[in-house]
């Protein structure tokens, strides 16, 4: 490693008020894999499939490109603040520079709480694939009981956090290269899935692009209403590229390596994502198929018909390495976030929390916590799976409002003349939006504050699909989101922010 390019970051970290506390070896592909696996389209894609194609048909396809086209506005943004502020919990200090010390605060607050459901959701997919693997994954009865798949998934769940607490807590080098080797196979993986599900075409790609198997047939808004539910698949797994910038404080050159990963952490996922999509439903023998909308068949259905038994689960053991990979990625992102709030003193007991463990150089109580905390928002998922739908969906509702609280104080400062905010440092030049700054950031403001109120909106199907039926769960997303923040900007506003500051110990 280049000693002056390290020593170049730690002094522009004290640039912003911070010492050098986090191990600083993470270089380009582990940066880039970390971005990809927080995406995980193996993951997205294969849990999320048959949610989309039950809402939209074949033809909800469509909106893959369309939410890649929107979070790449968003990614541009992030992009140009990762080139100038590479630092741990990328989003809450971003917003520190752009907005007032409260807008951060939400917009930290908000990611805390919605990457802690996040990581619980994304640990249930191992009860999507591993079944399918071997019936012995199903410890818990034959999966036929009422409560079997929903008990089972949270003892799967728990397994899979307990591990990445414990690879988080010994160091981030042994994350990153567990998380590099994970990626490196699901790539591997997805292209060779893509060739498969191409050799088995039995329709064009027109045939899939026009079929929308009659949904949204006698609704009121016809089939553009059935599509923007069926966008919800999407919008559902193409997000946390910003992972990448969150662990600034321990890349490599951060201020080069961090944008550019960002960038491609989601074209790869796009790419990769919308062709096995694609070629996934011009192989699939029937498209009336009951299995492609249920969610024991699904996409996994979809490869096993296509690669035979054997071959295909190969490639869902992939799946399972980019699952763990994936929670993997959240639970990292997760104790960044935590660790950048505390070490501010802007969360309780922030001394602990800020630690950083002076042999393995990582913050160990957040890693714990998170894990802890996870789990026992996964015990919702025993006797109320439609509540922890719910709560699923909020999470991410929240992550896209967080999002928000970070490009909309951005334009207002490009509407104001305040952009950038400090001159390039020693008159380096690193990614920069130049002219384009202003449109794309309309755009990523505009698509951010639409696709937020598509997820939010009160949709019996994604919010309260089975009975018994409530209206605070149908409205869940406006009645909770709105309570985490009241309870949030309360706590902040009459306690905290009378606190808040760079803790001595981790000062410059």
């Amino acid at each position: 490693m280049d000693t002056s390019i390290e020593q170049d970051g730690d002094q522009h970290l004290a640039e912003f008020g911070y010492k050098q506390e986090l191990d600083r070896r993470i270089g380009r592909f582990a940066s880039f894999a970390a971005g990809v696996s927080y995406i995980s389209i193996l993951t997205g894609t294969f849990q999320l499939f048959y949610f989309g194609f039950g809402a939209g048909g074949p033809a909800y396809v469509w909106s893959w490109p369309l939410v890649f086209a929107g979070q790449l506005m968003v990614a541009l943004c992030f992009a140009e603040l990762a080139a100038r502020y590479p630092i741990a919990g990328s989003l809450y200090n971003w917003t520190k520079r752009l907005g007032s010390r409260t807008t951060a605060w939400m917009a930290g607050w908000v990611m805390l709480t919605a990457s802690i459901v996040t990581l619980s959701a994304t640990v249930l997919a191992y009860q999507i694939t591993l079944p399918q693997l071997w019936s012995g994954f199903q410890v818990v009865g034959d999966g036929t009981g009422t409560y079997d798949v929903a008990v089972n998934a949270v003892v799967l769940g728990s397994a899979l956090i307990l591990f990445t607490t414990l690879v988080n807590a010994y160091g981030v080098r042994l994350m990153a290269r567990i998380n590099s080797t994970g990626v490196f196979i699901e790539l591997v993986a997805a292209v060779l899935i893509i060739v498969i599900l191409a050799l088995h075409a039995t329709r064009g790609p027109q045939e899939v692009l026009t079929d929308t198997a009659g949904r949204g047939d006698g609704q009121q808004l016809g089939y553009l209403g059935a599509f923007l539910v069926a966008a919800l698949a999407s919008g559902y797994v193409m997000y946390g590229f910003d992972t990448a910038s969150s662990m600034g404080e321990e890349t490599i050159d951060a201020r080069r390596t961090a944008p550019r990963a960002v960038l491609r952490a989601v074209t790869a996922s796009f790419v990769l994502g919308g062709l096995i999509l694609l070629f996934g439903l011009m192989s699939v023998d029937d498209l009336d198929d009951p299995q492609l909308s249920s969610a024991t068949g699904g996409l996994q259905y979809v490869l096993l018909q296509a690669a035979g038994n054997g071959l295909g689960k190969a490639f869902l053991v992939c799946i399972v390495v980019a699952i763990t990979v994936c929670c993997l990625a959240v639970h990292t992102a997760t104790i960044r976030m935590m660790f950048a709030m505390a070490r501010d003193n802007n969360l309780p007991f922030a001394a602990r929390l800020a630690r950083v463990d002076p042999r393995r150089k990582t913050p160990v109580v957040p890693a714990v916590l998170i894990g802890v905390l996870s789990i026992s928002v996964l015990l919702v998922n025993i006797r109320q799976p439609q509540i922890f739908t719910t709560i699923t969906s909020i999470a991410v509702v929240m992550i896209y409002l967080a999002y928000l609280l970070v490009t909309v104080p951005m334009l207002v400062s490009r509407l104001r003349g305040r952009w950038p905010l400090e001159p390039e440092p020693d008159g380096a030049r690193h990614f920069s939006l130049g002219r384009w700054g202003l449109p794309v950031n309309v755009l990523a403001v505009l698509w951010g504050a639409g696709m937020a109120l598509n997820l939010a909106w009160p949709r019996r199907e994604v919010y309260n699909a089975t009975a018994p039926y409530h209206w605070y769960l149908q409205w869940g997303a406006f009645v909770f989101i709105g309570a985490i923040a009241l309870v949030g900007l309360a706590y902040y506003l009459l306690r905290q922010r009378h606190r808040s500051g760079v803790l001595p110990d981790h000062a410059a």
